[in-house]
Order: C-alpha cells, then sequence, then structure tokens
C-alpha cells in the first residue's frame, strides 16, 4: 500500500517558461470546452471550495493571454468575470455564520457552499481565495477587461477586503496560511487604489500580519512559526504559508516576510528526510500539498540555499488544483498564476552547514523533535518513525516499560564531520520512575549510506532494551510505500522486532496497511479532517517496535545500547566502549570517537575520525 498524498519531490517539476506556457495551453482548452453561456467555468462536480473557482480560472485565462494573444480568450475573460460579479458575489449574511462581528454589513463575501447556511464556516478562507483570484485578475485587466467591469471587480475587491477585517472575526480557523493570504490580498489591492485609499488598507495589512500573526506564532524545533490549525506546523498548511510569505515579500518588499520565510524555511529543512518524506500536523499528519507549495519552497530554498524543494507532494495537484475526477479546478489559482510570474529556480543542493535538529548526509537523514529526540530516521529511503511503548513515544533507553527520553533539564548537541562522516551527539538528563535523574547520550554516526546510533546511560535495573524506532515507509520510485521491517544489526545484543498482541484502534501494527494519518484520526476528538491527529495518534498506547538489548562487556556502571541501521555489512557489528581519562572512547567498524567531559559551560566534548586515524 502506497501513501495517498506523498508521491514525487516537487523540485522535479520543471520550471521552465515552457512547461508552464504548456500548462496554460492545457487550462486554456479545459476552460474553453466547459465555459457555459453564462460564462461559468465551475468544475461540474464541485460542491465545496466553489465561491472563487470561476474567478480563479479566469485569472489563468488572462494570464495565459498576455504569454500567447491567444484572440479566443478575452472574450472568455469578460464573460468568466461578468459571471462571478453576477453570480458569485453575496452581499447577504449567511445563516450560521458564527464569526460576524458586524451584522447586516451589506459587504460582499465568498462562499465555501453556494446554499445559504450549508455549510458557512468556511465562508472566511473562501472570501480571502476570491480577494486574491480578484486582484490577480485586476493585474492582468489591461488590455483584457473594459473600465466598467474593472471599476465592479476593484469595488468588489475592496468589499471582501473590509468583509474580512471589519464585519467578521479575523482568521476564526486559527490558520496562518488563510490569515497570511488576507494580509497578501491587502497589499496587493492596495497597489490599485489611489495613495489616500491605498495606503490606509497597506498600513492596515501590515498591522494585521504584526498583531494578529506574528505576535502569534508558536516555537517548535527552535524556530518560531506561523501556527496552523491550533499547532506550530502541518504538513499540508505549513509549506502553503511559506508561499503566502514569499508572495508577501514579492508584492510589498517587507523584509519581516523574509526574515519569517527564512525561519520557515530553515524549519523545514530541519524536518524533511533527504527523500522528502515528513510526518505530523495538528490539521493532516501525511497529507500533502503540491503546487501551491512550490513558490514557497522554490523561493525561499533559493534566499537559504538548501534543497527544501525535496518535499514529497501530491502530484494529482502538481500544477492546479483538480477535482475528483482529477478535472481542471479554480481554487488555489492565484498561487498557479504567481508561481508563474516569479522567475526563481530550484535550489537543488543540500545545506552543508550542521543544524541543531537534524543530521544529514547522503540518503541517511535523523530528524529530530523538539526534546531533540529522533522523530524520524531514514536510512536509504526506508523511514523509521518513533515507535510507542505503554503510550510513550519515542526512541531511547526502556527500563521496565518505562521510556527514557523526556528531557528535565537542559539539552546539549555537539556536531562533528571528519573523514567522510557526519555525526551528531545528544545530551539529555532524564528523570525514571525511581525518581534518580540520569545522563543518557546518544551518538549518531553515519557514512552517508549507513546510521550507527550509539546510547549510552547509567546501568537501568531491570529488564531493559532500546527501542529504536518502527519501521514504516520506503520510498518506491516516486511514491511511498508501507513497510513492516527494516535491515538493522545490534552489538552483540539481543534484537527484535515485536509487535503489539493486542488489537484495537490504539495498538497498531507497522504490517497492516492502515496508516499513521488514518490511526490518528480514529483517536481523535473531533471528525476526520477537523481533529487534530497529531493529539490522536498520543493516544496509540503500543506499536510495532525494533528492540535491542545492551551491549555485553561495557565499562562498569554503564549499559550501552548500539545498534546500526542499512543494508547490513558482511561483518557483524561491533562496538567496544571504554574509559579513557573522563571520557568514554568508542570504536566500531567504521569510526572512532571519543566523548569527552563537558566543557566550562557544560557543552558536550566529541571527537570523531575514521578507525584507520
Amino acid at each position: 500500500m502506497h501513501l495517498p498524498h506523498q508521491h514525487g519531490q516537487l523540485h522535479h517539476l520543471p520550471d521552465d517558461p515552457a512547461a508552464y506556457d504548456a500548462v496554460l495551453a492545457d487550462v486554456t482548452e479545459t476552460a474553453l470546452s466547459r465555459i457555459t453561456p453564462e460564462g461559468n467555468l465551475e468544475h461540474p462536480a464541485a460542491r465545496e471550495d466553489i465561491g472563487d473557482t470561476t474567478l480563479g480560472i479566469t485569472s489563468l485565462l488572462a494570464l495565459a493571454w498576455h504569454r500567447t494573444k491567444d484572440p479566443r480568450l478575452p472574450e472568455a475573460v469578460r464573460r468568466g468575470l461578468a459571471f462571478h460579479l453576477r453570480s458569485r458575489v453575496f452581499t447577504e449574511d449567511n445563516p450560521g455564520y458564527p464569526n460576524l462581528t458586524v451584522r447586516d454589513s451589506g459587504l460582499p463575501c465568498a462562499r465555501y457552499v453556494l446554499q445559504a447556511g450549508a455549510h458557512p464556516v468556511g465562508d472566511w478562507p473562501s472570501t480571502v481565495w476570491a480577494l486574491l483570484q480578484a486582484v490577480n485578475v485586476l493585474d492582468a485587466a489591461d488590455g483584457l477587461v473594459g473600465e466598467e467591469q474593472y471599476r465592479e471587480l476593484l469595488s468588489v475587491a475592496g468589499g471582501y477586503w473590509r468583509w474580512l477585517t471589519e464585519a467578521t472575526v479575523f482568521n476564526p480557523q486559527d490558520a496562518a496560511n488563510q490569515a497570511i493570504g488576507c494580509v497578501v490580498g491587502g497589499l496587493m489591492l492596495a497597489r490599485h487604489l489611489p495613495p489616500g485609499d491605498g495606503d490606509p488598507v497597506r498600513e492596515r495589512a501590515m498591522r494585521l500580519y504584526d498583531d494578529e500573526i506574528r505576535a502569534r506564532r508558536v516555537q517548535d524545533r527552535g524556530a518560531l512559526l506561523p501556527p496552523e490549525h491550533g499547532g506550530a506546523y502541518d504538513n499540508n498548511y505549513g509549506p502553503i504559508s511559506l508561499s503566502f510569505l514569499a508572495q508577501a515579500h514579492r508584492v510589498s518588499g517587507e523584509q519581516v516576510f523574509a526574515e519569517d520565510g527564512d525561519t520557515l524555511a530553515r524549519y523545514i529543512d530541519a524536518r524533511l528526510c533527504g527523500s522528502g518524506f515528513d510526518i505530523g500536523g495538528p490539521r493532516y499528519s501525511e497529507q500533502h500539498s503540491a503546487f501551491e507549495s512550490v513558490l514557497g519552497l522554490r523561493y525561499f530554498g533559493h534566499r537559504i540555499g538548501a534543497d527544501i524543494g525535496r518535499y514529497a507532494g501530491d502530484s494529482r495537484w502538481a500544477r492546479h488544483a483538480a477535482g475528483a475526477d482529477g478535472g481542471l479546478d479554480g481554487h488555489f489559482a492565484f498561487m498557479l498564476v504567481w508561481q508563474i510570474q516569479d522567475t526563481t529556480r530550484w535550489h537543488r543542493a543540500p545545506r552543508t552547514a550542521p543544524a541543531r535538529h537534524q543530521l544529514r548526509s547522503g540518503t541517511v537523514t535523523v530528524t529530530f523533535d523538539d526534546r531533540m529526540t529522533p522523530s524520524v530516521v531514514e536510512v536509504g529511503g526506508t523511514a523509521l518513525v518513533a515507535a510507542a511503548v505503554n503510550r510513550q513515544h519515542g526512541f531511547g533507553p526502556v527500563t521496565d516499560g518505562f521510556l527514557l527520553c523526556r528531557p528535565m533539564g537542559a539539552v546539549r548537541v555537539a556536531d562533528r564531520r571528519a573523514d567522510g562522516l557526519a555525526a551528531k551527539l545528544v545530551s539529555k538528563p532524564v528523570v525514571g520512575p525511581d525518581h534518580v535523574l540520569r545522563n543518557v547520550r546518544s551518538l549518531y554516526v553515519t557514512d552517508g549510506t549507513r546510521l550507527w546510533t550509539t546510547v549510552i546511560v547509567e546501568r537501568l535495573d531491570g529488564k531493559r532494551h532500546l527501542l529504536a524506532g518502527m519501521p514504516y515507509v520506503v520510498a518506491d520510485g516516486h511514491r511511498f510505500r508501507r513497510v513492516g521491517d527494516f535491515p538493522l544489526v545490534a552489538s552483540a545484543g539481543e534484537l527484535r522486532l515485536t509487535h503489539p498482541r493486542e488489537r484495537g484502534p490504539d495498538f497498531f501494527d507497522a504490517r497492516a496497511e492502515l496508516t499513521q494519518q488514518q490511526a490518528a484520526f480514529e483517536l481523535a476528538a473531533d471528525p476526520r479532517g477537523y481533529g487534530d491527529p497529531d493529539a490522536g495518534w498520543r493516544h496509540i498506547r503500543t506499536t510495532t517496535a525494533l528492540e535491542a538489548g545492551p551491549a555485553p562487556a561495557m565499562p562498569e556502571g554503564l549499559d550501552v545500547f548500539a545498534v546500526r541501521y542499512g543494508t547490513p555489512a558482511t561483518e557483524p557489528l561491533t562496538v567496544s566502549c571504554e574509559r579513557a581519562g573522563e571520557g568514554l572512547l568508542l570504536r566500531s567498524e567504521s569510526f572512532t570517537a571519543v566523548l569527552g567531559p563537558p566543557d566550562r559551560q557544560g557543552e558536550p566534548r566529541l571527537t570523531l575520525s575514521s578507525p584507520t586515524r
């Protein structure tokens, strides 16, 4: 079984002018074959996300005309615009809409569902989208749209802005991508207004960004991030926010958008495995956007010098939004317009500077969560995610069913590269059920194809092992396929792959076809699509897990766990550990490392070399 929403890496999409002309040519032919006598360009089967779609396709046709001068397009643009202005602009309050701050304002909005009262909660983002489609048509109106239509559309766009910022609660879904999109709409609208009208709109947009978005950022993994649906980051919506930040910077030049985009881009770079796989989010943990992310990933990947375009997107939406049958949908058309207008090219080389929350070299990636516990380990295209034991999730030593990975104090990190090796040492104070403070030192070393993990802790009592992850997916061409096994070697200790003995929604067996996101939604508090899959997943009691026993013949008073991920070499894994003065000397078949005593600031010391040196 393949994951349904993670297909190819987005930077594989061609981004040259000829490729975009081909996309617009397809859009043109589909739209011209679909347009009704009234000018309706909506997907025939669409029922939701519909209030802005004709206007979106109209904006694409306008852009296509400026590039090709196809004589069929001016009439189609005018008819599509007329249809939206006549049939998709609502000035009466939608019954049941809960977020109004001014009743009977008479200001226009775009409905998520056309029928009055059917599903009004989506009207705020639908109106943001309609504003963005409108300003794109205004930008392309020269030579296409008559003065009367232009003025009417400009008035409606101004009404959309006022409805979003005056007549309703701002950002009612706590979704930063929608809120930043609204700010972008205001900035673009201001350019079409005379200074006396445009300057206040621009100033209002910047205040909203500072007071309602930037001031509410959430910290995760050392970065301040625009929150998505109540969480710091969501795999579907986070990169969409990055695209809105890119457009905000493009149209305004304001440095704050560049700074915040750089921060989010570096965070994404640290989250992503080399294959582009990622997991986790408060709305969707595995559903990934596609073309909506391209602008931001390309723009900020170039700015920070990182290949964040490796992000694995949903290729069914590779160029534009599509209906269930794959047919053209105008929703999100503004992202395709901006993507075509922006000439930034993909940055395809990885960043080489160490990142606190990631270790990456070749086909090996370890991404770390906010506690500096691995969240995903990927070797050779196979990804392991955090396993669970007794409702405790993570990677780390387990004693009598208690997982030692939650820090009780400062977590210290040291990065080293030498002789073709890359390493990260994580030193973490933890407390077990006996209330004793212990220092867990985890050393991760990779040669770019394999990963050695060595975990050292003061000797534990009782039955103990290393929780070494849950095999989850493998890159299978341009897709990710579910797996339930992984090649791993333990250093002379017992190694086993265990599966839950119990059955039920809070036990996850990796051999089943059920995905992590599906299991997480089953345990979420709200229906699928509105629940928090991360919160749901935290209710998982036990998962499939790789478990490694302690290595024998280690220094007195220490437990040492050592495993090697990746294709097993012909020789077994051999890791020795001995005291060297105040530190520890580790030797394996492929590296030598010295874990020295902390320096005067308490930071860990690490030296690294190949075993021949």
